[in-house]
C-alpha cells in the first residue's frame, strides 16, 4: 500500500502540514477510545444522452476531511470541504465532548494489508470528453438501427477516481485509490401503441476500456432491447402465494435488501434487527450460504480497505442456513466483543462511517437451473428485479419484477407484467427449497442506501426455488 500512501500524501500534505495533522489528531483523541482522520480527494464525471441528445454532461472535483472521536456508544464527528490547519483545529474543538465515555482503553489499529483489489488507474484521463460523448451517440444509432420498434434510447457514462488516507492517533496511516465506472442503457419500444421499456448496466472498479469497449456496450444494448421486446409480450402477472423461482445475479438485490441489512452490525447491537439474539440459531433452509466478501478483485462493492483502515474481508454470515456473523465496524464489533469485518463504510468524508454491505453473495447449491424449474407445477420465474422496500425491524419486503415469467407444468411460459413479491426476509430464508448451481454476480450496477448515504455495492446468488411467496400482480 506504499504507493497508495505515496500518491495521498503528495495529494493532502501539499496543503496539510503532516506532522501538524498527526499532532493534532493524536490531540484530539486523546482519552477517546478510538477514531480517526479521515482524507478524501474524489474527481467524477457523468455524462447522459437521450433521444438522440447529448443531455448532461458534469464534472466534478472535491476534497476534504472528517474527523470522528469515539468513546463507548458515543461519537462525535466533525468535517469540512477545505484542507487547512484551522479547520482542523475547528473539527478537533467540535468533537471533544464526546471525552466523557472513555474506558481507559485504546483500541488496537488496523491489520495492515499488502493486498491491492485493482488497478489504482483514474479513469477519468483515459478518454477526452469529444471520445465519450461520440461513443454514446453511436451507442444511440446502434440500438435504433436494431429493431425500428425503438423508439426512446437513454444512456450515460460515470467515472470517478476517489483517493483516500485514514491517519490514527497511535500514528497508523493507510490509504486506498479507488476507481469507479459505470454504463447505463435504457431503450423503449412501441408496437400497436403499446410501450415498454428494457434497461442494462455494467461497471466496476476499473478503467473505462472495460466498460467502453464496442462489444461491451453493444452487449448492453442488446440486453436492453431484449427485455423491452419481451415485454411488449407481457400479459398481467398472477397474484396469489406461488412458488417462485428467482434468477441468479442481480435478483441478489432482494437478498441484500431483506436479509443483508438486517445482519448489519449496528442494528443487531441495537436490537432492531429481525435477526437479534439469533447468532448460532437456524435461520435459513439448509444448503442457504451467505457471505459478504469485499476481496473480489474489480467488483464495484470491493474495498482493499474500508473507511476506517480495516482491511476488507470475506464474513459468512449464514453457513448451511445457521446465522454465524455480521458484518462489522470498529465501533459495533467493538461494543459487541467481536473482530471487525472490513465493513466500516462511508459515502464521503462528509459522513462518518457504518457497517455497510460490500459484495453480498449467496453460495451455490447443487440443482441446475432447468431442474428447478421443471420442478415447478405452478410458479412465477422473476429474472430481474426494478424498485423495492424493506423495514429492517420487521423483515418485511416489496420487490417490482422488471421480467418475469409464468411457470406452468415445469415450463417457462408467457412473460408477465406488474409482478411484485411480498414477503418476510426471514420468513423468506426458511422457504428455499431448491438452490442452484450457477451462482453469478450481478454486472456491477448496484448503489446502496442506508441513513441518507450510499455507497457502490454488488450482489450475487444461484437461481433459487422459494415455496410460498406472495406474488402481487393485476390479474388472478
Amino acid at each position: 500500500m506504499t504507493d497508495a500512501l505515496a500518491a495521498t500524501d503528495a495529494l493532502f500534505f501539499s496543503q496539510l502540514d503532516r506532522a501538524a495533522a498527526e499532532a493534532r489528531v493524536a490531540g484530539a483523541l486523546k482519552g477517546m477510545e478510538d477514531g480517526e482522520l479521515f482524507l478524501e480527494y474524489r474527481e467524477s464525471e457523468a455524462i447522459s444522452l437521450d433521444d438522440g441528445r447529448i443531455r448532461s454532461a458534469s464534472s466534478d472535483t472535491t476534497q476534504g476531511f472528517g474527523l470522528r472521536a469515539v468513546a463507548g456508544e458515543a461519537a462525535g464527528y466533525a468535517h469540512a470541504g477545505e484542507l487547512s490547519e484551522a479547520a482542523l483545529a475547528r473539527a478537533a474543538e467540535a468533537v471533544a465532548p464526546v471525552r466523557g465515555g472513555y474506558s481507559g482503553e485504546w483500541a488496537a489499529a488496523p491489520s495492515p494489508t499488502q493486498s491491492r483489489l485493482y488497478s489504482p488507474v483514474n479513469p477519468l484521463g483515459e478518454m477526452d470528453f469529444p471520445a465519450k460523448t461520440a461513443l454514446l451517440m453511436e451507442l444511440d444509432a446502434y440500438a435504433r438501427a436494431r429493431d425500428s420498434r425503438v423508439k426512446q434510447v437513454s444512456a450515460s457514462i460515470t467515472g470517478e477516481w476517489q483517493a483516500v488516507q485514514i491517519m490514527r492517533a497511535d500514528g497508523v496511516r493507510v490509504a486506498d485509490l479507488r476507481p469507479l465506472v459505470r454504463l447505463s442503457v435504457q431503450v423503449v419500444v412501441e408496437q400497436d401503441g403499446r410501450r415498454e421499456s428494457g434497461g442494462h448496466g455494467t461497471g466496476g472498479r476499473f478503467g473505462y476500456s472495460r466498460i467502453l469497449s464496442r462489444e461491451v456496450w453493444t452487449g448492453a444494448v442488446e440486453e436492453a432491447l431484449r427485455q423491452a421486446l419481451v415485454n411488449l409480450d407481457a400479459v398481467p402477472a398472477p397474484a396469489g402465494e406461488m412458488e417462485v423461482v428467482l434468477g441468479n445475479g442481480w435478483p441478489g438485490i432482494l437478498l441484500h435488501e431483506a436479509i443483508g441489512h438486517g445482519l448489519e452490525g449496528d442494528f443487531n447491537r441495537k436490537k432492531t434487527s429481525a435477526f437479534a439474539g439469533l447468532m448460532g440459531q437456524r435461520i435459513a433452509a439448509p444448503g442457504v450460504t451467505v457471505v459478504d466478501d469485499g476481496t473480489i478483485p474489480d467488483r464495484r462493492g470491493s474495498i482493499t480497505v474500508d473507511d476506517e483502515g480495516t482491511p476488507s474481508g470475506r464474513t459468512v454470515m449464514i453457513e448451511d442456513g445457521i446465522l454465524t456473523g455480521f458484518i462489522q465496524d470498529r465501533q459495533n464489533a467493538r461494543l459487541m466483543g467481536v473482530a471487525p469485518t472490513g465493513n466500516g463504510r462511508r459515502q464521503s468524508h462528509a459522513h462518518a462511517p457504518m457497517p455497510r454491505m460490500t459484495n453480498t453473495v449467496m453460495l451455490g447449491g447443487a440443482h441446475s437451473p432447468a431442474e428447478i424449474i421443471a420442478s415447478v407445477k405452478r410458479g412465477l420465474y422473476a429474472v430481474n428485479f426494478g424498485g423495492g422496500q424493506v423495514d429492517i425491524t420487521s423483515g418485511k419486503f416489496v420487490f417490482s419484477g422488471s421480467e418475469a415469467y409464468l411457470i406452468e407444468d415445469g415450463r417457462i411460459g408467457a412473460p408477465v407484467k406488474g409482478a411484485t413479491l411480498i414477503g418476510n426476509g426471514p420468513d423468506a430464508l426458511t422457504k428455499v427449497t431448491m438452490v442452484g448451481n450457477d451462482s453469478a454476480m450481478d454486472p456491477g450496477i448496484g448503489t446502496c442506501g442506508k441513513q441518507g448515504q450510499g455507497v457502490p455495492v454488488g450482489v450475487g446468488q444461484p437461481t433459487l426455488k422459494m415455496a410460498g411467496l406472495t406474488v402481487g400482480g393485476t390479474a388472478v
